[in-house]
């Protein structure tokens, strides 16, 4: 009986400290830098549900964080949140090569569209040089010039915005460019085929 109230503490402190499990840092730290690489990769616009997805992720391991840290310190477990940080280490991953991928895909568009945008409008002016004048025409031949030179700007503008990266903005600008000249072309051929005039090649 001597022996066993010697030893006794010994071995409910042995306990005590064995159960004391600690957060897993490194893997906290890891789903942390991964969320914030998929950010800096432009995912919550190039990659949205995947961001979200790792968002998600990165709000359950933190749910889980908290409620060990709100148990008695023998009783916490830290198995769940090293599972759950490793799952949100690999969504952010996912959510980052995703956003790249479309990136480099919107890129491709609007580098296509600036260029088929700009040939486009230089065929809508010449177009636009050979429709028919008349009364009640200078109306609506001043309204298609006024759109080109508004499709001048969105080029100039998509341009602008594809140098300094903002691809979809370059996009947007380019394909409003593109309509513009599309539908003036459209308009001044229509009016030429109603007067029985063929275009100049």
């Amino acid at each position: 009986m001597i022996r066993t109230s010697v030893w006794a503490p010994v071995v409910v402190g042995s306990m005590f400290i064995a159960g004391c499990a600690a957060p897993p840092g490194a893997e906290i730290s890891a789903a942390d830098a991964a969320v914030a690489g998929a950010e800096t990769a432009e995912a919550p616009s190039y990659a949205p549900a995947a961001y979200t997805a790792a968002q998600d992720a990165r709000a359950q391991l933190q749910a889980e964080l908290t409620a060990q840290e709100g148990k008695f310190a023998p009783l916490r477990s830290y198995a769940r949140a090293t599972e759950l940080a490793a799952a949100a280490t690999s969504a952010a991953q996912a959510a980052q090569q995703q956003a790249a991928q479309e990136r480099e895909r919107v890129r491709n568009e609007a580098t296509e569209l600036l260029a088929g945008a700009r040939s486009a409008l230089e065929e809508a002016r010449t177009i636009l040089a050979s429709a028919p004048t008349g009364k009640g025409t200078e109306a609506d031949l001043a309204g298609m010039k006024s759109d080109l030179d508004t499709a001048d700007i969105s080029l100039a503008e998509a341009m602008t915005a594809l140098t300094a990266n903002n691809y979809t903005e370059a996009r947007n600008k380019a394909q409003a460019a593109m309509q513009a000249a599309t539908q003036v072309r459209t308009a001044v051929e229509q009016a030429m085929a109603t007067r029985g005039i063929r275009p100049r090649a």
